[in-house]
């Protein structure tokens, strides 16, 4: 292939590059642009641009109807997505590390059993967590999120990290051995650092997740005051008489704002994470 043919080739591989990503964001592009529209333009109109620029729909928006402000319910997801993120990393990095690093009893059992759960839909295991919940009184508080990742019950990052493990030489645990580390030094001060892809790309999903997610929020919190924006959002549709969607739009918009700085922010490590199964010469 001559460097003319490459050149083409590479130019082709862009456009589509280009136009499919104009596809993927024009949801957004177009979300934005409908928070600058009345309720007539959105469904009486196919026009892309709006008839005027105001910002009036983000503030009315976060001021909501109801008693709390958007204030309140950005500050309680990050009260509940913060803790569960960190508590996921760190309980299933050390389960990972139990599970690559050390030999014990019924260990290939128990990883199979791992696995299996991951097979397992939510809907087949929400009644019985409902009822474990309950009969805990856990229900209406973020303890539904946070005790589960404390314990590590989320198989599929384990099950990464445990991978991501298995790739890093053990010659790098034995010299630190050798240097008198312990086994939990060890991990804090060799393995941590070459996790780093793995952790980022672990903590990004499990922050995606439990920021969207409203199936489980809407059976586990009831009270108002505890809502996170995915509930924050469908009330403001359920309670408003006449719903002003250019403002649902505008909340909607600023909701997935931190999720899109995130995914920028650790684009680098995420894909790392994906794409790397070891330790890089």
């Amino acid at each position: 292939m001559t460097n003319r043919q490459k050149e083409i080739r590479s130019t082709v591989m862009y456009i589509i590059l280009v136009a499919v990503g104009v596809v993927m964001l024009f949801p957004v592009f177009w979300m934005f642009l409908a928070c600058f529209k009345t309720n007539n333009e959105i469904f009486g109109s196919l026009k892309l641009l709006p008839s005027s620029w105001s910002f009036e729909a983000f503030a009315k928006g976060w001021q909501t109807t109801g008693t709390f402000t958007y204030t309140r319910y950005f500050s309680n997801t990050f009260l509940l997505v913060v803790p569960t993120v960190i508590f996921t990393i760190v309980s299933c990095s050390l389960v990972a590390y139990g599970f690559a690093r050390f030999e014990f009893k019924s260990k290939n059992v128990l990883f199979m059993v791992l696995i299996t759960t991951l097979m397992l839909p939510n809907s087949v295991i929400i009644i019985p967590r409902y009822a474990l919940f309950n009969k805990l009184h856990w229900l209406d508080s973020y303890l539904t999120y946070w005790v589960p990742a404390i314990f590590a019950c989320y198989p599929f990052f384990v099950f990464m990290m445990v991978q991501f493990l298995r790739g890093i030489p053990k010659d790098l645990d034995e010299s630190a051995y050798m240097d008198g580390c312990t086994s939990f030094r060890c991990f804090v001060q060799i393995l941590v650092p070459l996790l780093k892809p793995a952790i980022f790309s672990a903590a990004l999903f499990q922050f995606l997740w439990t920021w969207n997610d409203f199936f489980n929020t809407n059976i586990y919190i009831n009270s108002n005051s505890k809502f996170p924006m995915s509930l924050a959002l469908r009330m403001s549709i359920d309670t408003t008489s006449s719903i002003q969607w250019n403002q649902i739009m505008a909340m909607g918009l600023v909701s997935i704002l931190p999720l899109i700085i995130l995914f920028f922010a650790g684009q680098r490590y995420f894909v790392e994470g994906i794409a790397t199964t070891g330790m890089k010469n």
